[in-house]
């Protein structure tokens, strides 16, 4: 028998390495994030990604149970790394208007354009789903609690409008994705989102009466 013989006889007898699960499920997201950058949201189906991984379906399917399963854990991997850098930075920022404005500015948009043009075909895909849907409010709502509490001290009357506080989320997702797709540079989407955040804090400074 050759040694080349030899050799190939070795490599089919010896087992497959197998990640643990946590890495395993680690490969998965890094995947499906690549075939939504590479091939659009709606080429992501846990067959697809099964191929891609290089495991059988079942793999997929016990990680993530469903597509819907799938996109939820990625859009919570983007809610989570959202929320990391928004915690880092607002520790470290100056306990001032301007600086927290900017923490929140700076945090939003770097984060979506950490994540590239793959986050708003997920967001997208989150809305053709009532269940999906719920789970994106949610994280909005602790994203707006988060801001609420960090700029209510400079009111003056310790409280945020809830109205301008959903405006400025709706500000940041488009200034977001207008960078992410070039139609704007990153520095402008935080500049305009800083100005938008000072102007809703300085409207819910004044009393309600002096409002036109």
């Amino acid at each position: 028998m050759s040694s080349d013989e030899t050799s190939e006889q070795a490599s089919h007898s010896r087992p497959r390495r197998r990640l643990a699960r946590e890495d395993r499920h680690r490969q998965l997201l890094d995947v499906a994030w690549r075939l939504i950058r590479e091939e659009g949201t709606e080429a992501l189906t846990l067959g697809r990604l099964a191929e891609q991984s290089a495991v059988t379906k079942p793999v997929v399917y016990d990680h993530f149970g469903t597509r819907s399963g799938l996109l939820a854990a990625l859009y919570r991997e983007f809610d989570a790394r959202q929320n990391s850098l928004m915690d880092a930075a607002l520790q470290a920022s100056e306990p001032t208007l301007a600086g927290r404005a900017a923490v929140i500015a700076s945090s939003y948009v770097d984060c979506v354009l950490l994540q590239g043009r793959e986050i708003p075909g997920v967001i997208a895909a989150l809305a053709g789903s009532p269940e999906l849907e719920r789970i994106k409010r949610d994280y909005e709502a602790a994203f707006i609690e988060k801001c609420r509490i960090a700029l209510a001290p400079f009111t003056g009357t310790g409280a945020v409008a809830s109205a301008g506080l959903w405006a400025m989320l709706g500000a940041a997702e488009a200034l977001s994705y207008a960078a992410a797709t070039g139609e704007i540079t990153a520095a402008q989407a935080r500049d305009e989102l800083f100005e938008t955040i000072v102007a809703m804090v300085a409207r819910s400074a004044r009393p309600a009466y002096a409002r036109p």
